[in-house]
């Protein structure tokens, strides 16, 4: 075999309490193609010699339990791991797990044995490896279609984006698909190994690229910014980034406004970071709401008549009133 898996042995804890799992010596109750069923002794040694000459066999899925999904082969009762479904999305939730396998429950799939053992009544499946790389990729993307939502795993994460593991290609989830709000680099939002949902953007079978998005599964905020904020009035936020212009504020997830430097403090100051720095928690005045843009135009030195507010110690604010 090209590729090498372990079976956890979490799944046969769970098969075991399954009514469906197969015991050893269990009489067979269906019939294979047509033909009156084997004995179980007959069946053994069919299954025997398929995984001496390692074949791939066609199986019927009949139910699943939390670890995989149960199949028939003729009479005889196996497992297939969710590790070795094809194309089975990485799931962590348990009502997303069950819906993936009861989708399969009925449908008749390819497997190859990864372990055998009549005296522990272990026939076990692989989906994956009845398929060589290549087959598997291209099933994937026929899989594939634009506007889907899928569970990936993180498998690099680089300065313009991620790179996400669908099951056998990858996707990238570009910097600016991974959140709506600014983000000073993916990193900031994911790390490598972690379980993501996310949507399918456009599809180059060709070239087998797929172009990924993490934020477009959550509503976009700017579209009711204007039912949340007005002209003139004053708001919570946090100093996200300070630059020579201005500092940035978070007001709430996904939305930022720039205080712009003539907008900070009265008088004379060198640079922004005399005033405020980042995490600094400031109460703002609003002073212009751009969604085409989005933008967010604020205010700190119109804050209660001049007064501002800053979460950081009033020395801060002493601006002096030439530059040393």
């Amino acid at each position: 075999m090209d590729e090498t898996f372990e079976v956890d042995e979490s799944y046969w804890q769970s098969l075991l309490l399954d009514a469906e799992a197969n015991v050893p010596g269990e009489a067979a109750e269906r019939k294979d193609n047509g033909s009156a069923p084997r004995p179980i002794d007959q069946l053994w040694d069919a299954a025997r010699h398929a995984c001496d000459c390692d074949e791939v066999l066609d199986v019927h899925v009949t139910g699943f339990n939390r670890g995989g999904v149960l199949v028939d082969w003729g009479g005889l009762h196996g497992f297939v791991p969710a590790s070795h479904i094809l194309n089975m999305p990485n799931v962590t939730d348990d009502a997303q797990r069950r819906a993936e396998f009861d989708k399969r429950v009925g449908q008749s799939v390819k497997g190859k044995i990864i372990e055998l053992d009549r005296a522990h009544g272990r026939f076990v499946l692989s989906e994956r490896l009845a398929y060589n790389d290549r087959t598997r990729i291209e099933l994937l993307l026929a899989d594939l279609h634009t506007g889907q939502t899928r569970c990936g795993v993180v498998t690099t994460v680089c300065d313009f984006g991620a790179f996400i593991d669908l099951g056998g290609i990858e996707g990238l989830a570009h910097i600016s698909e991974i959140s709506w709000g600014r983000i000073n680099h993916p990193s900031d939002v994911l790390r490598s190994g972690q379980n993501v949902d996310v949507q399918v953007m456009t599809i180059d079978r060709e070239q087998r690229r797929v172009a990924l998005s993490l934020k477009r599964l959550c509503p976009d905020p700017w579209v009711t910014v204007p039912q949340r904020y007005q002209l003139q009035q004053l708001v919570e936020g946090t100093v996200t980034t300070v630059v020579d212009f201005g500092a940035f504020v978070r007001l709430e997830e996904g939305v930022e406004g720039l205080i712009h430097i003539s907008e900070l403090a009265e008088g004379n100051f060198l640079h922004p970071r005399n005033v405020v720095h980042e995490h600094d928690v400031v109460r703002v005045r609003v002073l212009s709401v751009d969604v085409a843009h989005r933008r967010l135009g604020l205010s700190l030195r119109q804050v209660h008549n001049g007064t501002s507010f800053v979460d950081a110690p009033e020395e801060i604010l002493t601006i002096p009133s030439e530059p040393i």
